[in-house]
């Protein structure tokens, strides 16, 4: 009898085990794929969108309206930024946290992106260093931050995305920054990685169609 029940508590392990397996492979793998694909789809409805008059100035939850270069992740690596950080919006990419400041705005422009899965737009976030370039493009312009800064918080500490990192939610905002958070460390929700970047400058599309010179670095 103790045999037949080591037998079946073996055979459970290895069933668990198996499911186990499974889920990772879906959370990191096929995730990733279908995240891929919806990252493409607003891609490029957000390019078709930019071709037309007059694009809408204001996105709607779940709209694409710019796109993040990061040239230290690739010469071209780009993600369409998304409006909203709910879990919807943080399929399809890098989401905008509604209320913060929009690109090239004094406050803080700050977004939220998974580390693992689901695309993993953040996934090399921790390799950032102090002066790389973060690069947003807007239907217009193109806004060139430098990364300042790069810390490890609670999920709880909201202040990072406040107007003024690290100041009160309704504080008044003292420059143009950019922060991005995400989950820390990878397979992990305990803490928050957060990189923060500051306002170099910002040029005119007409003026610079292939792009700053930022883009080139790294």
């Amino acid at each position: 009898m103790i045999r037949t029940l080591f037998r079946g508590l073996s055979q459970l392990a290895i069933t668990a085990g198996a499911v186990m397996l499974l889920y990772v492979a879906y959370e990191i793998w096929i995730t990733d794929l279908f995240s891929d694909q919806a990252q493409d789809q607003v891609s490029e409805e957000l390019r078709e969108e930019w071709s037309t008059p007059a694009p809408e100035p204001e996105p709607d939850f779940g709209e694409a309206f710019a796109f993040l270069h990061i040239p230290r992740f690739g010469a071209d690596w780009e993600r369409a930024i998304v409006e909203g950080t709910d879990p919807d919006e943080l399929e399809d990419g890098p989401g905008h946290y509604v209320g913060s400041a929009m690109p090239g705005e004094l406050g803080n422009f700050a977004m939220a992106g998974h580390r693992v899965g689901r695309g993993s737009p953040f996934i090399a976030l921790d390799v950032l260093q102090p002066g790389d370039p973060v690069v947003v493009e807007t239907v217009d312009t193109w806004h060139v931050y430098r990364v300042t800064a790069t810390r490890v918080v609670d999920p709880s500490e909201s202040s990072v995305v406040a107007p003024t990192p690290g100041g009160p939610m309704n504080g008044e905002a003292t420059g143009a920054v950019l922060t991005m958070t995400t989950c820390h460390p990878k397979f992990s929700t305990r803490e928050r990685l957060v990189v923060h970047a500051t306002l170099e400058g910002s040029v005119a599309k007409a003026d610079s169609p292939d792009g700053p010179a930022a883009l080139e670095e790294v």
